[in-house]
């Protein structure tokens, strides 16, 4: 049976009303993001962290996101009481809540804070794997890529605004044991999606040619083999190497400007919520032209987005240029996340979408390091990060035209003959 086009398939509204939900609950409570900044006032307010240490710390705690691609390959092969990817969210959402309990349980000192997030970030990795690879082969088996990844990419931002808000408000008022025990108990309602199985997503989506797989060992050869899953690897992480951002915005806004700790996380909220409109641009244009144009668009408006940075002389003025800052990465994040979820190979789209999520965390923690590390240096040294971030920018377009020409030919919801025939001839091989 022929894949759907844009205007013919039945299943888009409860996919993207599945998705939309998922996508805002993850993203929303993955302690990567929801967990950063009370962690980090913690270390600062609490524990007299400095700058460097706050971002070493988050360096340490980000190791299960740099080898998440190990968790991906296990949702790949890996199929928990028959139920695939409800499975994960049935298991390791409600661990990952007992994770949290136990911190609220324990004295306040940076060993617990330590080994409580690296064991709460390793469990919620399955949860993620199992997402990201669901979308991606949903995504891929409905040509449905570039709108999946607009939708998930527009509630990653709302999640983001929402967890810079809550977490911002949890450091003022909540005590850490209070803070602790509160994410606990939202996290355990992303294991009742392990309930949820609507036809429109699961009816027949492990049955496809691109849902198959083979052995550790022949897995391990197909994706080394594949070719396109490297630009779109290289590209993420270049994307998300920005040492202007996180610690050294904080110590700059809290220290040089004296601005209240919650001017960081609103600060943040505001440069989530700018991305949306150009999210959404993208979800449209992605349907009018295929990604070869798109990522070269996109790529360019994106490499001055941390610019105005160094134009802030007061918090007002950070808050006002957070907004064009947003606008100006939505289509490349959205253009990013589409590719990754076009270069898939068949059967491996946990191992890949987790392995460019490892990649992004990677590059955030160390270009956060870099970052907190070039601005110690001098009065100067915010500047230095706003140069450092906008030089590594341009080194994606030189990347763009290393991606297989038929991964990014077609405009979504059009069918690609040359990639569907790159399937069946892996597929034939296994």
């Amino acid at each position: 049976m022929a894949p759907p086009t844009v205007n013919e398939s039945p299943r888009t509204r409860p996919i993207y009303l599945y998705f939309g939900f998922l996508s805002l609950l993850v993203y929303f409570l993955s302690p990567e993001w929801v967990m950063d900044i009370p962690t980090s006032y913690m270390l600062k307010n609490q524990l007299q962290f400095t700058a460097p240490q706050v971002s070493m710390f988050r360096l340490l705690t980000g190791i299960p996101l740099y080898v998440a691609f190990i968790f991906g390959f296990v949702r790949d092969l890996w199929n928990p009481f028959g139920l695939r990817d409800r499975g994960y969210f049935l298991i390791f959402a409600p661990v990952t809540a007992g994770v949290f309990v136990w911190m609220a349980m324990s004295p306040l000192s940076y060993n617990m804070l330590l080994v409580g997030m690296l064991l709460a970030m390793a469990m919620f990795r399955f949860v993620l794997a199992a997402f990201q690879g669901l979308i991606a082969l949903i995504g891929q088996e409905t040509l449905m890529s570039g709108r999946l990844s607009t939708l998930s990419s527009t509630f990653y931002q709302v999640a983001l605004i929402l967890a810079a808000v809550v977490s911002g408000a949890m450091s003022e008022h909540l005590s850490p044991p209070q803070i602790f025990l509160l994410i606990a108990a939202m996290t355990l309602v992303i294991g009742a999606f392990g309930l949820f199985k609507p036809r429109s997503v699961f009816g027949h989506a492990y049955d496809q040619p691109l849902a198959r797989g083979t052995d550790f060992v022949g897995d391990v050869k197909r994706l080394a083999r594949h070719r396109a899953i490297y630009p779109a690897v290289l590209i993420s992480f270049l994307w998300w190497f920005n040492p202007g951002l996180y610690t050294p915005v904080q110590f700059f806004l809290t220290n040089q400007l004296h601005a209240s700790d919650d001017t960081y996380s609103t600060f943040l909220g505001v440069f989530a919520i700018s991305f949306i409109p150009t999210y959404l641009l993208y979800g449209y244009l992605c349907t009018k032209m295929p990604p070869s144009r798109l990522l070269w668009w996109s790529t360019i408006v994106a490499v001055p987005q941390m610019i105005p940075l160094a134009f802030v002389h007061s918090a007002d003025t950070a808050l006002i240029l957070a907004v064009p800052m947003g606008l100006m990465g939505g289509m490349a994040t959205a253009a990013y996340f589409d590719l990754a979820m076009r270069s898939c190979p068949p059967g491996l789209q946990g191992t890949l979408m987790m392995l460019v999520s490892a990649g992004t965390m990677l590059a955030a923690r160390g270009g956060d390091l870099l970052g907190a590390k070039l601005y110690a240096t001098s009065n100067r040294g915010f500047l230095y990060c706003v140069i450092a971030t906008t030089a590594v920018y341009v080194f994606i377009l030189p990347v763009i035209p290393w991606i297989p020409k038929q991964v990014i030919a077609t405009t979504d919801g059009e069918r690609n003959l040359a990639a569907e025939a790159a399937v069946m001839a892996e597929i034939e091989l296994q």
